[in-house]
């Protein structure tokens, strides 16, 4: 069954405030087996010009898979998330991510089309500080298998 193409645009509120926090970039950029010194030391982050800690670029993922959620399980969009893949991921940093940051994500249906007997689905997540100032912009693909027809 094809997604509907009503949901284009479609823009769901912001997620509640998440703050970011030292350790959880030192976890994030450990995980990643990146130990660029900015990840793990303030003074060498502060010998950069940064405020404090910056997170990895991809760190914004973190932060914005509530917001996913949100298009993931709309009851009216009917997406069945057993038959969903991860087509690919795009980051748009337009400003590090520093330790001591609040931000929050805004997630939008960006496009949807069919091929193949596939529904896919981009959805445009927004990561914005409290005081409004765009820090990252993560476009997902989901992909929807379709089912097959029995042999």
């Amino acid at each position: 069954m094809a997604i509907n193409q009503e949901f284009i645009g479609r823009t769901y509120p912001p997620t509640e405030i998440y703050s970011v926090g030292r350790e959880k970039i030192r976890e994030f950029a450990s995980a990643l087996g990146d130990s660029a010194p900015c990840y793990f030391d303030v003074e060498a982050a502060r010998s950069l010009g940064y405020p404090d800690l910056i997170a990895p670029p991809t760190f914004a993922i973190v932060v914005t898979m509530q917001a996913g959620g949100q298009v993931i399980h709309d009851p009216e969009l009917a997406l069945d998330y057993t038959r969903v893949v991860h087509g690919e991921q795009r980051f748009v940093q337009h400003r590090p991510i520093f330790a001591g940051d609040e931000i929050t994500s805004t997630v939008s249906v960006d496009s949807i089309r069919s091929a193949a007997g596939n529904d896919m689905i981009t959805v445009k997540t927004e990561v914005h500080a409290t005081d409004g100032e765009l820090v990252s912009t993560v476009y997902s693909l989901l992909v929807s298998r379709g089912v097959g027809e029995a042999s």
